[in-house]
């Protein structure tokens, strides 16, 4: 059964984890550079390292959940943050940096989202819904809370110094996943007033595993690729498109505070919304923004629109990316089954900033944004589809 203290520590760990480790290179990577008198590209490329060893970690990481928990491996993810973090600290060469920035891509599979998603179906099954949602709250305020952080830090003691006291950050969420429970979720735990129709999942021959695995890995594949490609460019293409650079920074935060409403309504309101039906909202809010973003140079209003709605879609798609495996899949195998899908994802993501870099650079921001505003058509197609063929044929409560 998943306890209010579970939710609590995992959402405080996700807070940091991300902080540390996701949000490490925007924080750090200009000083480091200078520092080290290392080009910027060299510098970032740490950083598509480690999205590479996510990938190449992710079904590992999901096995190791499913049969030790999370209480296991996230704890070591918090170890190995720490190593990773003090790594880049003390890092002189280039093949010190690289190989940190690898463990760090190890750690940070063992430690964010995903692994909390799994560890929490592992522990409540299907009513692990609720809790997923509850996580990224306090998950998506990572960048706002601890981009502050970083830049003080870099400022006032310099990033070396600033990082070792990122890995005593990781150290401090070892309590945290020691607190997690070991047990697994049982069909006999569940309580009398959930119908057995809610227990089992809505993929059951291997057929329709494989259409809605299929389904499930296209979709966010194709997301993780623009919101990597939005992390890296989204002030960018706002400033080609005409927009001082001053005002392309303020209008590009409105990305998380669009992140952040989304999932508060999500949790106030959306209790007995299916995932499926949650997938083809948040996926609509997706095209819709980039079509604001074409007109960003012309119209304040459609920039705004841009950044609120792609925030605010991708912080939903993030909740269904946990949630909808429950419903599809066995939640037994939540996390081998996730950890395999997720690998395209995570690899596409490593090389979409370099792919939109060539795209802005040839053709254009707008040519960016018509090429976003397709991939996130796909997306929306894709997600009526698994509505069509796994969705509720009524409003189910988790």
């Amino acid at each position: 059964m998943i306890t209010r203290q579970t939710v609590i520590s995992l959402g405080l760990s996700q807070l940091v984890c991300w902080g540390i480790s996701y949000y490490l290179i925007a924080a750090f990577g200009v000083q480091i550079a200078e520092d080290l008198d290392w080009s910027e590209a060299s510098v970032f490329g740490g950083f598509s390292a480690a999205l590479l060893i996510m990938a190449f970690t992710s079904p590992l990481t999901g096995r190791l959940i499913d049969r030790h928990g999370g209480r296991v491996v996230m704890t070591v993810g918090s170890v190995l943050l720490a190593l990773g973090c003090g790594g880049i600290a003390v890092s002189y060469s280039i093949g010190v940096y690289y190989a940190s920035w690898m463990l760090l891509g190890f750690a940070m599979r063992l430690s964010l989202y995903d692994a909390a998603f799994a560890t929490l179906a592992r522990i409540g099954g299907v009513h692990a819904k609720r809790p997923i949602s509850q996580i990224t709250l306090l998950g998506g305020l990572a960048s706002s809370v601890f981009w502050p952080i970083g830049f003080f830090l870099g400022e006032t003691f310099g990033w070396r110094a600033a990082l070792l006291i990122y890995a005593g950050f990781a150290l401090l969420t070892i309590p945290l996943h020691l607190s997690l429970p070991r047990g697994r979720f049982e069909e006999h735990q569940k309580s009398e007033t959930i119908e057995m129709s809610l227990l089992l999942p809505a993929a059951t021959t291997i057929k329709e595993q494989r259409i809605a695995g299929s389904l499930y890995a296209f979709i966010f594949t194709l997301l993780n690729f623009l919101n990597s490609a939005m992390s890296t460019h989204m002030i960018t293409i706002l400033a080609g498109l005409g927009l001082t650079a001053a005002l392309s920074v303020w209008i590009s935060t409105l990305r998380g505070i669009g992140q952040s409403f989304a999932r508060v309504c999500e949790v106030l309101f959306g209790a007995r919304l299916h995932p499926t039906s949650l997938t083809i909202l948040a996926s609509a809010l997706l095209p819709l923004g980039f079509i604001g973003g074409l007109f960003s140079g012309q119209f304040l209003t459609a920039a705004l629109l841009f950044a609120f709605l792609f925030g605010a879609g991708n912080g939903l798609m993030t909740i269904t990316r946990g949630t909808l495996p429950l419903v599809l899949f066995d939640h037994n195998t939540y996390g081998t089954l996730v950890g395999k899908l997720l690998v395209p994802g995570f690899l596409l993501s490593a090389v979409s900033p370099i792919i939109y870099t060539y795209v802005i650079s040839h053709f254009g921001e707008q040519s960016a944004l018509s090429l976003s505003l397709l991939l996130a058509f796909i997306i929306f197609i894709l997600s009526l589809v698994l509505k069509t063929r796994y969705g509720a044929t009524k409003v189910n409560e988790f």
